[in-house]
Formats: C-alpha cells, structure tokens, sequence
C-alpha cells in the first residue's frame, strides 16, 4: 500500500478546510443582503478592495449587490504597499501595484473589504491611502476571515467568519481570479512563511 504525506502549502503544513468554495459563495451573498440593510440601501456606497485578494471579493460583493438592488456600486483598488510600516520587512524592492480608484470618494460610504483581518496593520495602512484620495463620509470595514490576535484598535462591521487561531497559524484565503483555487484553510506556518 502506496502512502502519501499530505502535500505542503505555499506557506506550511495545511491543518483544516475553513470554508469550500460553495462556503464561500453563501457567505458572500449574506455579506452583501447585510451591507444592502446596514446602509439602507446602496445609495453613496463604493467599494474598495485592498491589494491582493479584497479586489477581487469587493468585486464579487458588487455583483450580488447588482442582482439585489439593480444598482451598479462603484468598486476600486488600493495598492497599500508604501503605507506600511512594516515596509523594511517586505523586501528591499517591494512589488507596488497601481491603486484603482476611478471615482471620488469624498462624501462616500465607503466599504473597504479584505480577506484576513489579523493585526489591524493592514487596514490602518489602507485607511491612510483611502484618505490620500480625499475624505469619505463614512468608512466600514467588510473582511472574510477575522482572525483576532489585534495590535490596533481596529473591528470590521462586517464578519464572514471569526475563526481562533494562534500565532503559530495563517489563514490562507485561496480565490480562483488570483489562485485559480476557491478555498480557506488554516495551516501552520513554516518559519519563514509570512503571517496572515
């Protein structure tokens, strides 16, 4: 009998499934009717997905929110990378991408959304380059996975799933317009992986 050891992930030893691709299709659809009834309605609401992974999901949100409210939503993209103040950690050239943002969102509610909420460092890094293209009336905070362990002050208004971890795990968020994959999976971080 041919035995194979479970196969490793870009990051580590994987632990468990968290959610399955269908898993996170139902949990999107309930993020977006809970967006729709928070805000009464999409009137002055964008989106705005934080590089890499919240794109996508903010785009994926918009279009449930279209078929609910047949109503475009604006949705944009911010590159967070020179916002860091972990940059030094990133590499000595870190990969900045362009941030998309072809609206104004002065005056906006604006939703960012992300996969993982970890630290809070990201998102803190996120609202300083929302606020560099002008000052929404309002920003909420939409994230697939909260993983606690918080250093900032920082709660999103809008939950797919809490999930307990320890330090010693990532949550990998896996979605097939960047990895041709459509899963989350908590795996145990190598000792040079990169924490999630």
């Amino acid at each position: 009998m041919n035995v194979q050891a479970k196969p490793e992930s870009s990051s580590g030893q994987e632990q468990g499934l968290l959610m399955s691709a269908s898993e996170i299709q139902r949990t999107l659809v309930r993020l977006a009717h809970e967006l729709v009834e928070k805000n009464n309605g999409v009137e002055n609401l964008a989106l705005v997905g934080i590089r890499r992974r919240g794109v996508p999901l903010a785009q994926r949100i918009a279009k449930i929110i279209n078929q609910i409210e047949h109503t475009q939503v604006p949705v944009g993209s911010l590159d967070i990378t020179l916002y860091r103040d972990d940059l030094s950690t990133v590499g000595p050239k870190p990969l900045v991408q362009k941030s998309d943002l072809e609206f104004s969102v002065a005056g906006k509610n604006v939703v960012l959304v992300d996969d993982v909420l970890y630290t809070g460092r990201t998102i803190r890094a996120a609202l300083d380059a929302l606020f560099d293209h002008g000052r929404p009336a309002r920003v909420q905070l939409l994230v697939l996975i909260d993983r606690g362990h918080r250093e900032l002050p920082i709660e999103a208004a809008f939950v797919g799933r809490k999930v307990q971890t320890s330090d010693q795990q990532i949550v990998e968020v896996k979605l097939k317009e960047v990895d041709n994959l459509e899963k989350v999976q908590l795996v145990e971080r190598n000792e040079r992986g990169p924490m999630r």
